[in-house]
């Protein structure tokens, strides 16, 4: 595996092995890798002919300085990780290469509704964050492909925006959750969670999955099922951000449903000061 840390010496690379036909595959990651990444490096390996990774902390997603701050730090772990997956390129830049010219007074992406509901709401300022990001990654690798987790459902929304806005024929590929045997959604923020912690964490993939299994047996009235679900975590030692239920394909938020239309439940709560994101789909 080839490491790069300057931008202008990872597109040169690229730009050579793109001339030379091979389709580029990109995951882009924060690092504290675990088998969800690793999941995304696979699915890449499998249809791409070079795969890049990179490991970037991006300081202008966080609306929390102190949960920045607390963010796993593993990168020879990750090197290794990666090393073992296969994957051909690590780029690891540092925050002068991603935003040579600062952060501040970046140009702002018209994300719509979708900025200001769920994580958009609880956490204001972030999806422009990752939206200044993944930009300016995309224009360092210029890739064919590019691989999310459905775990971040709302970001993988973001970023189907941010290709159309920016007009850019990069397909993107969504993955499956990965889990743990319990049913944790893989998380790099599960690091900072004690064994204890973990298991009860498993409390939001339970009140989802019951939330699923109770409209496919016929419920259409949502609101009490989400206000059940806060109730529950919220008993349970959680502090709920939310617990809602949206259009699959829009994000639209949805107190009843018409029993044709592709859903998803979403929750966000944070146990011990770590906050823990899922999903299920309702096909």
């Amino acid at each position: 595996m080839r490491i790069f840390k300057k931008a202008t010496d990872l597109t040169y690379f690229l730009q050579k092995r793109r001339t030379a036909k091979k389709v580029i595959g990109f995951v882009p990651t924060m690092g504290a890798l675990h088998m969800g990444h690793i999941g995304l490096i696979t699915r890449a390996k499998e249809e791409s002919s070079l795969v890049v990774s990179s490991i970037f902390v991006n300081p202008t997603q966080f609306n929390d300085p102190k949960d920045f701050e607390k963010y796993p730090n593993t990168l020879a772990s990750d090197i290794d990780k990666l090393e073992a997956a296969d994957c051909d390129i690590l780029f690891i830049p540092s925050v002068a290469e991603i935003y040579p010219d600062g952060a501040a007074g970046s140009v702002r992406y018209d994300l719509g509704m979708l900025e200001t509901i769920l994580d958009g709401h609880y956490r204001p300022g972030h999806f422009q964050g990752v939206c200044q990001v993944v930009d300016r990654l995309f224009k360092i690798v210029q890739p064919h492909q590019v691989y999310f987790g459905q775990k971040d459902y709302q970001q993988c929304m973001m970023i189907k925006k941010l290709l159309s806005i920016l007009r850019l024929d990069i397909r993107m590929v969504i993955c499956p959750t990965q889990r743990e045997a319990t049913g944790l959604a893989m998380s790099s923020r599960n690091m900072r969670l004690s064994d204890a912690d973990k298991i009860k964490a498993t409390a939001i993939y339970t009140e989802l999955n019951d939330i699923s299994n109770a409209i496919k047996k016929g419920e259409t009235d949502l609101v009490v099922l989400k206000q059940k679900a806060v109730n529950a975590l919220n008993s349970q030692g959680f502090k709920t951000d939310y617990v809602e239920i949206a259009h699959a394909d829009t994000l639209q938020l949805l107190d009843k449903w018409d029993g044709t239309s592709p859903i998803v439940t979403l929750a966000a709560a944070f146990l011990n000061g770590v906050r823990l994101i899922d999903n299920v789909i309702i096909a």
